[in-house]
């Protein structure tokens, strides 16, 4: 296949973007103004890009084989002459430069905020009389100046325009860095904008009291920052010396990766896969095949939601949708060498959009590296002391994302025995508020002198579209359960029942570490030859606390995926969104999960894609501060009867050479002299018995 021709995974060039662009400009732009969004891939449909793959895995692809059109999807605004806007989405056939689908976006839906409309923001606060009086309501310190943080203006039952909010902080300029950390200077104000009309609307006031003070605002006095304190992380400006008894570890793979990466395809111990970049998703795995076997065929981060669990207002609109308020690839770190990822890297770069509609490069958002991760299987025969022992390599394809405060890092990891992590790191700094000096709050924690972080959850969802063997897949719910005693079935009580349930019909259900609930994605079709029972992939839903918002609240119905951890519904392209296509103001979540299950579409033996929600309540504690250390939660996806023994065997179990004794250290098991002292280590031979001997 040339490779000048994409592949229909492959992420839009430049020239791509801009030829899209360059579409809609004439197909509208000459009377009204336009500000673009994003312009990212359209996807093909799936029955379209099944048949081009199968023509690709058995090795029939020419310049003659039929294609999936390459389509762009355009995201912008309508700017007409009496300045009102209208949200717009195109299809651009690249291939023909032709439109081909347009909508204007029901007006009860609001966009995805941009850096841009970010940007325009702060500089309304700086404009805006209204801003300046509250300002000036504070007696701040010498040296002080004033930052915002834009946040979405969240849900709110009240019906308000295209708004947006912004917390505000003090930094403190006398040290003359920059990087002087603002988040220790809270104040107790919310500016509120009207992102259309670009004028700053209200000032929301905040609470700033104790317990005893209920939902009262207005305690604080005008010297609010007076008991704040420094909370510096940038290692120039800390109160304390960098530890010097760290040595360097280095990752060295002296004869180069394992793997080989031609455009977005990847290939390394028997995985084969393509890696997608979008500006809502961030990193996408597509086409995930094992061995030449179909596993996924696709996989990626949905959504993720942080509600905040202090009830004063207007906390109460205080809930973020990372994914589909503002875009995980839209905040995408470009990542650096050496420190986001170690050993031998490859980075994959994007295709942004900038407010005129021009392509603009974001490198380094996606780093792919090796690592070891310990032990990956290990025996030693106790009669003869000889161990096998093999290390567990990992592929890892990671990005990182920052969002004002915190940062999110997300990974796949695929092993070599057919396994896949998804992993997500929680770390940057918590979210604080003002309070009064000498009180406490029961809706955070004092992480330092007037600095109260907030309650909160971090609640992620994770889309696996399964393709084990083929797309024709049943969910199976297995439970381990406990058996009566009985004298025909288990007279001494030792036996547990292994239940299955097959998911017949689109439907949602939680975990259960109780019954050990596994959720396996088998292929009916596809038989094990050694255990005669479904090939299939599992995994073990995370018992973590969901959604802890009244049902009845805004909060709740905005994020319905995140009120169960497992849903089940049966394919249908473009539903791609746990939370709904729109989550920016929302106050209902619409066309997420919750109504796909609401179908009651058949789920068996069919194309099915399972939602994975789980999460972190994280109730912030002093160590928190300044910067929190990472909080790590993963799911596992494991191989279930789909191959005929450990698909690992193979792996060699060679002895790594760099290793070298700590000083003071003495060798002794090299030889496996060591194993030898039975008693003491339960080591050692003993006689085996042969049948056709005579006693």
């Amino acid at each position: 296949m040339s490779t000048s021709i994409p592949h229909p995974l492959d992420q839009l060039s430049v020239s791509e973007s801009n030829s899209a662009r360059e579409v809609i400009l004439n197909a509208r732009g000459k009377s009204v103004g336009i500000n673009f969004r994003s312009i990212y891939l359209e996807e093909p449909p799936k029955k379209i890009l099944s048949a081009f793959l199968e023509h690709e895995h058995a090795g029939r692809l020419s310049p003659q084989t039929p294609r999936p059109s390459r389509v762009a999807r355009v995201q912008y605004d309508i700017i007409r002459g009496d300045k009102r806007h209208e949200y717009m989405e195109s299809l651009v056939d690249l291939g023909a430069t032709k439109e081909v689908e347009t909508r204007a976006v029901d007006k009860m839906h609001q966009a995805a905020l941009t850096t841009h409309e970010f940007r325009a923001f702060t500089e309304a606060c700086v404009e805006s009389p209204l801003y300046k009086k509250a300002i000036a309501e504070f007696d701040l310190p010498e040296g002080f100046v004033v930052s915002i943080d834009p946040w979405p203006y969240g849900g709110d039952a009240e019906i308000v325009p295209r708004y947006t909010q912004g917390l505000c902080f003090a930094r403190d300029t006398r040290s003359g860095n920059e990087d002087s950390n603002h988040y220790p200077y809270p104040l107790p104000i919310i500016p509120v904008l009207d992102t259309l009309s670009g004028e700053i609307v209200r000032i929301d006031k905040l609470a700033t009291g104790g317990r005893e003070d209920g939902l009262a605002n207005g305690t604080h006095k005008k010297n609010v920052l007076d008991h704040c304190s420094p909370g510096e992380y940038v290692p120039e400006l800390l109160s304390q010396p960098l530890r010097m008894d760290v040595k360097p570890l280095n990752v060295v793979q002296p004869d180069g990766p394992s793997f080989q990466v031609d455009g977005n395809l990847v290939q390394w111990q028997k995985w084969r896969f393509r890696v997608g970049f979008n500006p809502r998703e961030g990193a996408t795995l597509h086409d995930v095949r094992y061995d030449g076997r179909s596993v996924l065929y696709r996989l990626s981060l949905s959504e993720m939601t942080v509600p905040y669990g202090d009830p004063r207002p207007p906390f109460h609109r205080k809930q973020a949708f990372d994914f589909g308020d503002a875009g995980a690839g839209r905040a995408a770190n470009n990542l650096a060498l050496g420190c986001d990822c170690l050993g031998v890297i490859k980075y994959f770069d994007s295709v942004l959009t900038e407010a005129d509609g021009t392509a603009s490069e974001s490198k380094n958002v996606v780093c792919l590296h090796e690592q070891d991760n310990g032990i990956g299987w290990k025996h030693t025969n106790f009669r003869t002391d000889r161990a096998v022992v093999t290390r567990l390599r990992e592929l890892v394809v990671q990005f990182i994302i920052t969002l004002a405060n915190y940062e999110y890092i997300f990974a796949y990891k695929l092993d070599q025995a057919g396994g896949i992590t998804i992993e997500t790191r929680a770390t940057g700094i918590v979210s604080v508020v003002n309070i009064d000096p000498g009180k406490t709050s029961p809706w955070g924690n004092i992480v330092s002198s007037g600095a109260l972080a907030q309650n909160h959850q971090h609640l992620f969802c994770i889309r696996i579209d399964p393709a084990i063997d083929g797309q024709n897949n049943t969910v199976v719910k297995e439970e381990s359960l406990p058996m009566l005693m009985s004298n025909e079935f288990n007279p001494y009580g030792a036996g547990y029942e292994v239940r299955q349930t097959p998911i017949k019909t689109s439907q949602f259900f939680d975990a259960s570490p109780q019954t050990n609930l596994t959720v396996k994605m088998t292929n009916p079709s596809k038989i094990n030859p050694v255990s005669g029972k479904p090939v299939s992939y599992k995994f073990i839903p995370s018992a973590s606390q969901l959604m802890l918002a009244h049902p009845n609240s805004i909060m709740a119905k905005r994020a319905q995926f995140a009120q169960h951890h497992v849903w089940v519904t049966k394919y249908r392209d473009n539903e791609f969104w746990a939370g709904g296509e729109f989550t920016n103001q929302s106050k209902k979540e619409i066309d997420g999960v919750a109504d796909a299950v609401a179908r009651g579409d058949s789920v068996e033996n069919d194309d099915v894609v399972v939602w994975n929600t789980f999460g972190l309540t994280h109730n912030p504690r002093v160590e928190d501060w300044p910067v929190m250390p990472v909080e790590i939660h993963q799911i596992h996806l494991r191989p279930a009867d789909f191959f005929t023994a450990n698909p690992a065997i193979d792996v060699p179990g060679s002895k790594n050479n760099s290793s070298v004794l700590a000083p003071g250290s003495q060798p002794c098991c090299e030889s496996g002299g060591v194993q030898k002292a039975a008693v003491s280590h339960l080591q050692g031979t003993g006689p085996d018995f042969d049948p056709k001997s005579k006693l």
